[in-house]
């Protein structure tokens, strides 16, 4: 029975998992689009206020720190903006990811559809670079402009005193080494008017001068409005800094979490394997008990029974004839005697079966046991034996009813060999199965006992394509035929029929003004429950 089992379990293989890889990441997108929907109602309803939060932002920070909290709303807000300009090239569009590059073109949506058009043709599936790629050439990116600082000192010097003596200390400036006089006010912070011993003034940087008498301060100074707004900057950065710090941590945090919970699910999920293993072991190790315990007291009772016969035996030949008032002789006993033996021995060996069972199932077993204990109560009259057969065996507790039952029994290995014939030809129907299941209809259970899950599953499968209509037509209840579209779950009815398209009125948009829309057939699926 185990290594049936094990013959009917599959295992994996590159193109199965790789689809399934797939379409867990579609639905991860699915979902996310979904959460947009919601997210928006919670804003726009202010329903967080319900819960004492004061804003929507607070909100965020406190229920959705483990997703990214209030920045990652932004971003999946952002990226629905994105969607409703694009209108119907929205769709092309899978991940906020897609949707972030083509952010800054949402205020043009002729130029954001152009860009999406672009990307598609350039790519039938485009990623994150060809969106950016395409928005790049429809409206270019300017490059950046670096801002042109004054050509000043790195600090500001203070105003020296009149009539200090300087000497100029630069090597590249004309006059090195040369000393002069300061008898004027600098025109600014960071300049003097230096008077030379030949009487020509000029304006040197203060840093190309050497004064002694003057103390010239390392930092600079700025006017009051200046010093505010640099004041005020730091603190904006030291706040986005520390806005920055928290988000890291909090994806940090959030990463840990989720690496965590997925190793704890994989534990759960290998100690339910193994758990459901070691339960399927005991169940057949039960089962095994419980056949050789009915072997064993099979024997016992073959074993009292031929003590009973010898018992009758040793009687007969003891006791005269007179005492059978006539109705049998000794001659007459010994030979029916025999004649018992006779039966008995033509009945299945049940001690065979105990030190070694049938290697077919454990389903076979059963019925061999049901068989003997037939013969057993057919030769003995064992009531006992009879009620014992009828369970196994699955019928009413009389010989007309064993008999009819084993005769059925018989017909399995011919209707399990008609079955896998009629399956396996290429383009088999549910008529050419009902066909030759017509006939053994009778043992219909026992002989779907003996086929494969694989030819079971087939067999459900026929039936279920006999029932669907084969074409989309007016009444059809239909879905969108594209995962990634938000009407593939949603339920419609086919309302008009316009040659090769159809119009669907679809539930989720009776209270809405528009309530159908009209769609080629093969862009939309039979509906079926999720």
């Amino acid at each position: 029975m185990l290594a049936l089992e094990a013959e009917q379990t599959s295992t994996l293989d590159y193109p199965t998992l790789n689809t399934s890889i797939k379409d867990t990441f579609a639905a991860i997108d699915r979902f996310e689009w979904q959460a947009i929907d919601e997210i928006l109602q919670m804003r726009e309803q202010q329903l967080y206020r319900e819960a004492g939060y004061k804003s929507f932002e607070e909100y965020c920070q406190a229920e959705l720190s483990a997703w990214g909290g209030y920045r990652r709303i932004n971003q999946l807000l952002g990226a629905k903006k994105v969607i409703d300009a694009a209108e119907e090239l929205g769709e092309h569009i899978k991940n906020e990811r897609q949707a972030r590059s083509l952010l800054r073109l949402v205020k043009e949506p002729d130029k954001l559809k152009s860009a999406v058009a672009l990307a598609l043709s350039e790519n039938p599936s485009p990623s994150v670079s060809d969106f950016a790629a395409a928005a790049n050439k429809v409206v270019p990116r300017l490059p950046r402009q670096k801002t042109q600082e004054p050509l000043v000192p790195e600090f500001e010097e203070p105003l020296v005193q009149q009539s200090a003596t300087v000497t100029v200390n630069s090597p590249t400036h004309p006059r090195h080494g040369e000393s002069g006089t300061i008898e004027a006010d600098p025109p600014n912070n960071w300049q003097q008017i230096v008077t030379f011993e030949d009487g020509s003034r000029e304006l040197v940087n203060n840093a190309y001068l050497d004064a002694p008498s003057v103390s010239f301060p390392t930092e600079r100074t700025y006017p009051k409005e200046y010093a505010d707004a640099l004041t005020q900057l730091k603190q904006q950065h030291q706040q986005e800094l520390e806005r920055l710090e928290q988000d890291l941590r909090i994806g940090l945090f959030s990463e840990a979490t989720a690496q965590a919970q997925q190793q704890v699910t994989e534990q759960i999920e290998a100690l339910q394997r193994l758990f459901q293993q070691q339960k399927e072991e005991n169940t057949q190790l039960q089962q095994r008990l419980f056949e050789l315990e009915g072997l064993r007291q099979l024997e016992l009772e073959n074993q009292r029974l031929q003590k009973r016969i010898q018992e009758l035996e040793r009687a007969v030949e003891e006791r005269p004839a007179q005492e059978w008032n006539n109705t049998l002789t000794k001659q007459a006993t010994k030979v029916l005697n025999k004649q018992v033996k006779k039966a008995l021995d033509k009945t299945i060996d049940l001690r065979s079966l105990a030190v070694e069972p049938p290697k077919e199932n454990a389903t076979e077993c059963l019925r061999l046991m049901g068989i003997a204990l037939g013969n057993l109560a057919s030769a003995m009259n064992n009531t006992q034996a009879l009620q014992a057969a009828a369970i196994i065996l699955g019928s009413e507790p009389n010989k007309s009813a064993i008999a009819y039952r084993m005769e059925q029994l018989q017909l399995i290995p011919q209707a399990v060999s008609d079955i896998r014939a009629v399956l396996s030809q290429r383009g088999c129907t549910w008529v050419d199965y009902c066909t030759v299941a017509a006939e053994y209809e009778a043992i219909k259970g026992d002989y779907l006992a003996e086929l494969t899950s694989q030819e079971t599953e087939l067999i459900a499968e026929l039936e279920k394509a006999s029932c669907q209509p084969t074409t989309i037509g007016v009444g059809s209840i239909v879905a969108h035929a594209d995962p990634y579209r938000t009407l593939y779950v949603e339920r419609g009815e086919v309302v008009k029929d316009l040659g090769d398209e159809v119009i669907v009125a679809w539930d989720h948009w009776k209270e809405q003004s528009k309530k159908t829309d009209r769609y080629f057939r093969d862009e939309l699926r039979f509906w079926q429950p999720q």
